[in-house]
């Protein structure tokens, strides 16, 4: 990964359309924001991951809103993070000079703040600041005026942003802009926070103490990650940007960033996940406790007790990240689009579905958990009880799946796998932890479950597993049969449906969910391949004794990189681009699992399966609740 550039036989100023991987992040633990190449922050909600953004262009245009900062001439960039943090660097070469952008949102405290920092390297750079503040997803044009103080405001109904910098800002053509120059060894700062607009106006603070306390904060916590051999700064990069797309109040990890970028750019199939889904709960937490962060599982687990609480018949695959649990879902009119990839949607509908896999994932991030030596959340136990009671009447029932397809529910056989995982880690918990239940009857479910699945999921003339009970189609979750224990690798039944994936899910070396014209999802076919899966292949192939191929794969997925270090959701090959949100947490999940899998003596695929134990919290210094 090394630089890149700007086209540069044009002004910084033209309008351009940014690839995903053309952006990086910055965040507080409690939002977040995506730059650009071009120095240019182009999607920002605060003050959460899902509030209303006032910087929107990702998804539309310059009309709705983002924040420009680059020299005023052609120029060249390159960038990274300084190491160990989320603190971004972007050095713009011109023919006058060099300067470096240093962009961080400080973590929060009272309020969400961007601050941005522009340093002169060589010569003398003439630059220009260009803010379009544009609230609730773009359409919302604020009354920008001047306080006593010099501070810019720009109020719309509940929101205020305040910009505050010794730049002389101007208006000009419904943008806020400002013309500076910076010689060497000069610097020039920008602070930018977000508050409710009938407060008083925050005081304001020092840029250079902000960019110390945030150094201090993400160097002092990515300090504590464990090595991963020849993968150490790869696994690394991966948990700053799950720290960084954690609620920090709450403990919940929201899926990404953004909201309604494609997976097949031009395509409908473009979804918001700025939301919490209990499907992540345990490849979370195994990818947490293996890097050594105690307290990001148990926080994390904490916060899956307290979001499924209540009725077990309400329990939802998703929630926001304080556990709200109404996401109702509508379309932006007034958006084009990222590439014009309509509809662009907010909240997400899947969250009324039923999709019996979060039954075993919830059961399984809990045993886990267990297992890691966290200390026992007081409330878990008799939660499990009354969902295993639940999830007695409606196992044999069809639902949507993993994949939250909308084309109708069906028998997918995943879902029936993780349904027996519950009762599995429910058995488990007793035998090994001596939680009370109704052993014998969770032992029956379980045999009737394994016996169902054997019988009506596995296809016996193509020697494969498949994707729903009496239809041809595959699944890349079948991969995870022997993650979870269901069989164990060396079953014939694993092996050929490892092969069965390779012949028909596996395109130019990385693997498709499903054939999206074969499985009717109501959904027009056509998408990219889903990163996590090809990970799940690389797992696969260590736990059937195929190391060289599973390293060989992990190490083509990670040159999907960005030349930051972060993946979305999806690589679209005839492109040779990223699609879908951005980054996206089980991408990176799942790069740090396989990275384990493939160097750590305990791994996470075969402690999963119960083969052995991932250290736990007791072998590290001691830390309470």
């Amino acid at each position: 990964m090394g630089s890149a550039e700007l086209e540069g036989k044009r002004s910084g100023w033209m309008p351009s359309m940014a690839r995903i991987e053309d952006y990086a992040l910055i965040g507080d633990c409690e939002t977040a924001g995506l730059v650009g190449r071009d120095g240019s922050i182009d999607w920002l909600c605060v003050p959460r991951f899902d509030s209303d953004s006032c910087f929107a262009k990702l998804l539309g245009d310059e009309h709705n809103g983002y924040w420009k900062i680059c020299p005023e001439a052609r120029s060249s960039s390159e960038r990274r993070y300084r190491p160990g943090t989320l603190i971004l660097e972007t050095t713009f070469t011109t023919d006058c000079g060099r300067v470096r952008l240093i962009d961080l949102m400080p973590p929060k405290t009272d309020l969400s703040k961007v601050v941005r920092i522009v340093e002169g390297l060589e010569g003398e750079v003439e630059m220009r600041s260009e803010l379009v503040a544009r609230f609730d997803y773009g359409t919302s044009v604020p009354w920008v005026s001047r306080l006593e103080d010099g501070a810019v405001s720009m109020v719309a109904g509940a929101s205020m942003l305040l910009l505050r910098t010794a730049v002389p800002m101007r208006g000009e053509a419904m943008k806020t802009v400002g013309s500076f120059s910076v010689a060497r060894g000069e610097t020039v700062a920008f602070v930018l926070s977000h508050q409710i607009s009938y407060q008083d106006p925050a005081a304001p603070e020092d840029p250079a103490s902000l960019l110390k306390q945030a150094e201090d904060f993400w160097r002092n916590w990515s300090s504590r990650c464990k090595t991963a051999g020849p993968y150490s700064e790869a696994v690394q990069r991966s948990l700053i940007t799950l720290k960084a797309l954690t609620f920090g109040p709450s403990g919940g990890i929201v899926a990404a960033a953004t909201t309604s970028l494609p997976e097949q750019i031009g395509g409908s199939r473009n979804w918001d996940y700025r939301f919490c889904w209990v499907r992540d709960a345990t490849l979370t937490l195994l990818a947490l406790v293996g890097a050594g962060f105690f307290d990001e599982a148990r926080a994390w687990r904490d916060w899956l007790v307290r979001a499924v609480a209540g009725s077990p018949r309400q329990l939802q695959i998703m929630y926001a990240v304080t556990g709200e649990r109404r996401l109702t879902e509508w379309e932006v009119p007034w958006l084009s689009g990222y590439e014009n990839s309509k509809p662009v949607r907010i909240g997400n509908a899947a969250h009324t579905q039923l999709q019996l896999d979060v039954y075993g994932e919830l059961m399984d991030a809990l045993y886990q958990a267990r297992r890691g030596g966290l200390r026992e959340n007081k409330r878990a136990w008799a939660v499990q009880c009354a969902l295993l009671d639940h999830l007695k009447s409606i196992w044999s029932q069809p639902d949507e799946g993993i994949w939250e397809v909308r084309g109708g529910a069906k028998h997918f056989t995943y879902s029936k796998i993780m349904a027996w995982v519950a009762y599995d880690r429910a058995i488990k918990s007793a035998a090994e932890f001596g939680m009370k239940g109704r052993v014998e009857e969770w032992e029956a479910q379980r045999a009737a479950i394994h016996d169902e699945v054997c019988r009506r999921g596995y296809d016996l003339e193509r020697k494969t597993f498949v994707q729903v009970y009496g239809e041809p189609q595959l699944d890349a979750s079948l991969l995870l049969i022997p993650a979870v224990g269901f069989l164990p690798p060396e079953d014939p039944r694993v092996i050929s449906t490892i092969q069965a994936i390779e012949r028909e899910l596996l395109q130019d070396g990385f693997v498709r969910r499903y054939d999206t014209g074969a499985t009717k999802d109501g959904l027009p076919p056509g998408e990219g391949m889903f990163l996590a899966c090809s990970f799940w292949l690389a797992d696969a192939y260590h736990l059937i004794g195929r190391d060289a191929e599973a390293k060989e794969l992990f190490e083509r997925l990670l040159a999907l990189r960005n030349d930051v270090g972060l993946l979305s959701e999806e690589y679209d090959i005839s492109r040779r681009r990223l699609v879908g949100n951005f980054p996206q947490a089980f991408s990176h999940i799942a790069l740090v699992n396989t990275a384990h899998n493939l160097t750590h003596r305990e791994k996470p695929s075969e402690h999963r399966g119960s083969k052995r134990a991932l250290p736990s919290e007791g072998d590290e210094a001691a830390r309470s609740d």
